[in-house]
């Protein structure tokens, strides 16, 4: 038989494959996160015909005469490419500006994904449209450990921010420097305990002929007392007071000529308070709100790169796998080394570029064509032959 014809068949299924390639990126030209794949051809295995032959003194060389029987596919390469960026105002939706791949755990399986589309399920996982959910570091009262293993993401409501007992008190305002011997100035604040129980807090100050005297009292029955003394309106002793585990900065207030008032400015205890909304920061933390008025980390996405990751294998829903090839996964902290930042409320589109795909179609199409011409000549031929024994 014809060594054409193989090589006429052998272009036919290559270019078909190429359209079928072509074809998928199409498909996918509005799929978040999809990257395009293009196809690579190599020949085949080519017949020696003539071999070559070194030159002598009387005798030129000669060239190996070969003749190829066709083409096949070598490999399907991914376009790693960013894809545009898509603003979709949703917090829970993340695209990765550079380089780098989510995880996931779909089913048990690692994967790793662009499409940022993610939403959270009844049970306040943060997870991607098919299921899987989204592998981060959880915080621990709000502190994350970035090198611990990644784990699940959750963004449940139901979450706490922890009681913390109040340890520090400020206070701010001025004793008036010509207030009359025996008048008061009074001051309150509300604090907590360990279990963010309230109580409160207050001062009574009383002028003496000296300066200050001040008293603390405690709901839980503590007291304490001391006194102040002010040079040039500038406390000069007496800057703090403890009473009930809590200690009283008092190192602010003044004491001019004039009006006079204190109060409490701050206190670091809070009662327990649920999630009431939450924000992503450029290094993937997940910064909370919560009801008691804290923001504490609750989270961090964890992002991966690989050393090779046209080697990843594409296991469906826009998610890829690890090969042999590929390398093992560099799991990190966006914007740290060759990882990209995160954007909250966008996603990353597809990176297909329908002009390139069409001309890449057109050019498939004449080749395929071009091949099953190679095809009917060598049948002419064949007939050609064929006819030589009836005539």
């Amino acid at each position: 038989m014809l060594r054409s014809l193989d090589s006429g068949v052998s272009g036919l299924q290559a270019q078909q494959t190429m359209l079928d390639v072509v074809g998928n990126n199409i498909a996918n030209v509005n799929t978040t996160g999809y990257k395009s794949s293009s196809v690579e051809f190599e020949d085949t295995l080519s017949q020696m015909i003539g071999t070559a032959s070194a030159p002598t003194a009387n005798q030129g060389g000669t060239s190996p005469a070969q003749v190829g029987l066709g083409v096949r596919v070598a490999a399907t390469a991914t376009n790693f490419t960013e894809g545009a960026a898509q603003t979709t105002g949703v917090g829970t939706n993340l695209m990765i500006n550079g380089d780098g791949f989510f995880i996931v755990n779909n089913g048990g399986q690692t994967q790793y994904t662009r499409s940022g589309a993610f939403t959270t399920d009844a049970s306040g996982n943060l997870v991607s449209p098919d299921g899987a959910i989204v592998q981060g570091w959880p915080a621990v009262n709000g502190v994350v450990n970035s090198s611990a293993p990644v784990s699940n993401l959750t963004l449940s409501t139901s979450g706490l921010s922890a009681a913390r007992a109040t340890s520090n008190a400020t206070m701010s305002g001025n004793l008036a420097d010509d207030a009359a011997a025996g008048s008061t100035l009074n001051g309150q604040v509300t604090v907590y305990d360990a279990t963010g129980a309230q109580r409160n807090l207050s001062t009574t100050f009383t002028r003496t002929a000296a300066g200050w005297d001040v008293t603390a009292t405690d709901a839980s029955g503590a007291t304490a007392s001391g006194s102040i003394t002010f040079t040039n309106g500038a406390m000069t002793s007496g800057q703090t007071l403890t009473v009930g585990g809590v200690t009283i900065d008092m190192s602010k207030v003044t004491g001019f000529a004039g009006s006079g008032g204190v109060n409490f400015a701050s206190q670091d205890g809070t009662a327990a308070g649920s999630l009431q909304s939450f924000s992503l920061e450029g290094d993937g933390t997940i910064m909370g709100s919560f009801s008691n008025g804290q923001k504490q980390a609750i989270g961090r996405v964890a992002l991966a790169n690989f050393t090779n990751p046209g080697g990843l294998q594409k296991a469906g829903n826009s998610n890829f796998v690890a090969t042999p090839n590929s390398g093992l996964p560099q799991v990190g902290v966006a914007g740290s080394g060759s990882l990209g930042t995160l954007t909250s409320g966008a996603i990353e589109g597809s990176n297909v570029d329908l002009a390139r795909e069409f001309t890449n179609l057109i050019v498939a199409q004449r080749a395929f064509q071009a091949s099953a011409r190679v095809i009917t000549t060598s049948d002419d031929v064949l007939q050609e032959l064929l006819q030589l024994k009836t005539q």
